[in-house]
């Protein structure tokens, strides 16, 4: 397995900086100490507003300042923080930088996760061109395809190889995270030779619900079903302002 460069480390600039009052027990791992799901989800969003904030050199900011950059409640995100510890500063706020790495080891993005897509498509190729990616914890290591068409092509300074590779790639990169840009009818197999190859936590973009067994993480991003919600909250817009809406679409523009 291949070693995983820091991307994250603690500020060391003298300062000195407000301990954890509900600190890990030793040995414990991010994670481990009961931090809801949804809390979890949102941990990101606040580690995203914290990096912009340290990007135009703000060195702290409170509580309701945070919760306005990540577009939550501040008494939601002090709850959210409260799970990691106290790092905030009574007439103070919060130190940016060092809550911005207290919550990227929290999550497990202190170092780089090698990353490998699979089906390189249109949508395969725009996340592998994704220049975010680098600057937040992943590494694309591989790109696999099973197109031999598009084998050896090249995104950058990656080669698109062949899906059969998978294995020999997934040891030699110490692949834990794949992901799938597959069409739906592929997905399944796809998945269960990633699980088979050793990865054991899965990002989804194809329009179908992957079967994995325990101890393997599948997070679902499916378009469609976010413009059909901004769809159903447009419609709710036109009905109370009395505008028409549309209905007894056919059939095939809804997706049957």
């Amino acid at each position: 397995m291949t070693s995983r460069s820091k991307r994250f480390g603690p500020p060391h600039d003298g300062v000195s900086r407000p301990t954890a009052a509900r600190a890990a027990p030793s040995g414990a791992r991010p994670g481990e100490r009961g931090i809801p799901e949804a809390t979890v989800a949102r941990l990101p969003v606040y580690l995203r507003a914290l990096i912009t904030l340290s990007e135009r050199a703000i060195a702290t900011c409170s509580s309701e300042e945070l919760a306005a950059a990540a577009g939550v409640n501040s008494a939601k995100l002090r709850k959210d923080l409260s799970y990691l510890g106290s790092y905030g500063t009574r007439g103070v706020g919060y130190d940016v930088d060092y809550l911005r790495y207290q919550i990227a080891r929290e999550i497990g993005v202190t170092q780089d996760w090698p990353v490998v897509i699979v089906g390189i498509g249109n949508l395969g190729h725009a996340l592998a061109n994704f220049s975010g990616f680098s600057s937040r914890g992943f590494r694309i290591a591989a790109l696999l395809d099973a197109d031999p068409t598009r084998q050896d092509e090249r995104i950058g300074d990656l080669p698109i190889v062949a899906f059969d590779r998978i294995e020999s790639l997934v040891a030699e990169h110490g692949i834990a995270i794949g992901v799938i840009a597959t069409p739906a009818h592929a997905a399944q197999d796809v998945c269960d030779r990633l699980v088979a190859a050793g990865v054991t936590s899965i990002l989804n973009f194809a329009p179908t619900v992957l079967a994995v067994p325990e101890g393997v993480d599948v997070r679902k991003v499916d378009l469609s079903i976010e413009l059909q919600i901004l769809a159903y909250h447009q419609q709710r817009k036109a009905l109370a302002d009395g505008s028409t809406v549309l209905e007894d679409l056919p059939s095939k523009v809804v997706g049957q």
